[in-house]
């Protein structure tokens, strides 16, 4: 049992840092209704910035100030050369503008930054902590509690806040929002300016357990069943979710893998994803659309 435990732990912890990547997506979704394929090239570019500069010498709180500069003045153009074009345009036009955004950005940290692979040392140990008789890594405890106090904070801002419900008046409707006098393209560099922040962290976060490299831009790929089970709207849904997919994924390995050849960790978080479509639909705290016919 106490293998088990830690294991599920384990998964658990691994999980938080999959919801970091996955509150991107519920963000833009939230703002525009869009699933944002560029989430993935924004960790990335986040985490390359950051390293890039932190290895010139400059201080590390100086760095952070800087990169969180960068992924504003991209949220800021983002908006104003391509999301300003693209108002009351159909969903699969703003999907389609974010897979181009997503190569673009992918391109653009490269040129601007290198394509070698970097290490990044936030000086968080990760050496096994003890606890009744459990090795649980003391990164993922960090890791863990770091994305809790930002969903804390995003869970705030969202309900109690102006903006907000602005956001979600936005996301449902854009034309009625602005006939409400909502200031859509502000609101637009707002979210993606906080989604902006989420890809820091988690850039930084995946960064310094994976090192900073293009692959980062795949961590994307993990938080789609995550949004699957959570549901596309909801903050605490993509916290579950995240719980969901790295505890189940972790055990799946240990207990499921030796018996289907192994490796099953990559693939099992779409399986379960998809028994829950043909279940929920809308996810597990997704929110349910009905639609007169």
């Amino acid at each position: 049992m106490d293998f088990f435990f830690e294991v599920l732990i384990g998964g658990l912890l691994a999980g938080v840092m999959y919801s970091l990547v996955a509150l991107g997506f519920v963000l833009i979704y939230k703002a525009s209704g869009v699933l944002n394929f560029a989430q993935g090239a924004m960790v990335f570019f986040a985490a390359l910035t950051f390293v890039s500069l932190l290895e010139k010498g400059l201080n590390f709180w100086a760095v952070l100030v800087l990169t969180l500069g960068f992924m504003v003045l991209m949220a800021y153009s983002i908006q104003k050369l391509v999301l300003d074009k693209l108002v009351n345009q159909p969903q699969i036009t703003l999907f389609m503008a974010t897979i181009g955004l997503a190569f673009f950005i992918e391109g653009f940290a490269q040129t601007l930054w290198g394509t070698e692979v970097h290490g990044l040392d936030l000086g968080i140990p990760d050496e096994p902590f003890i606890v009744a008789g459990m090795y649980i890594s003391q990164f993922d405890i960090i890791a863990a509690l770091l994305a809790g106090v930002l969903v804390a904070v995003l869970a705030v801002f969202f309900n109690k806040t102006r903006i907000g419900r602005a956001l979600r008046a936005v996301a449902d409707d854009h034309q009625a929002a602005l006939t409400v006098g909502i200031p859509l393209q502000q609101i637009w560099v707002i979210v993606w300016a906080v989604a902006g922040v989420v890809a820091l962290v988690a850039g930084l976060l995946w960064g310094s357990r994976l090192g900073v490299q293009f692959s980062l831009t795949l961590i994307a790929l993990k938080a789609l069943p995550v949004l699957i089970l959570g549901g596309f709207t909801s903050v605490p849904g993509a916290i579950v979710g995240g719980l969901i997919i790295g505890g189940s994924e972790k055990l799946a390995e240990v207990y499921i893998g030796p018996y289907v050849g192994g490796a099953i960790e990559d693939w099992f978080p779409y399986m379960l994803a998809m028994l829950i479509l043909l279940i929920r639909p809308e996810g597990l705290f997704g929110e349910k659309h009905i639609e007169r016919v």
